[in-house]
């Protein structure tokens, strides 16, 4: 039983080192995190409210996703480049991948999917090694369409 509960406890200090992509925030357990803030969204057939974001680096943010469109809808946070090869890579599937909600985000990007008149929840922690990120729909049309904005990490 200590053989298990120490295998456990040390598997749960590294999660948040195994969360981390080239984005360098982080994937916190809502659990355990210490929020700073809570920010709603809507996704809707084809935009993204709000559309524009300032957080500060190193503050856990809670995004509550709620899409109020007609058709599902992701919610990706990463660099400009990794967005760009996850857009890619739904285009090049069709809109399919590989991970358990119909695709996977490389690099790590943080991301929920949501499925028309659902809700979704992602806790992130901002990075502190970087100025700007984007949040995205990857979905085929949908970031062409308008569904991205910017997230300025400033103080």
């Amino acid at each position: 039983m200590t053989k298990t509960l120490m295998i456990v406890a040390l598997s749960l200090a590294a999660a948040p080192v195994w969360a981390t992509g080239e984005h360098s925030g982080s994937h916190a357990d809502p659990a355990n995190a210490e929020l700073d803030r809570t920010i709603e969204f809507n996704a809707g057939d084809m935009w993204f409210d709000p559309q524009a974001l300032r957080i500060a680096p190193g503050n856990t943010v809670k995004f509550v996703v709620t899409n109020t469109g007609r058709v599902k809808h992701e919610f990706v946070i990463g660099n400009t480049q990794a967005q760009k090869e996850h857009r890619l890579m739904m285009q090049k599937n069709q809109g399919r991948g590989h991970g358990s909600d119909g695709h996977s985000h490389g690099g790590g990007m943080p991301s929920v999917t949501v499925a028309p008149g659902e809700t979704a929840t992602l806790l992130w922690t901002a990075p502190e090694d970087v100025d700007a990120l984007e949040y995205a729909c990857n979905i085929p049309g949908h970031y062409e369409a308008g569904m991205h904005g910017t997230i300025k990490l400033q103080g």
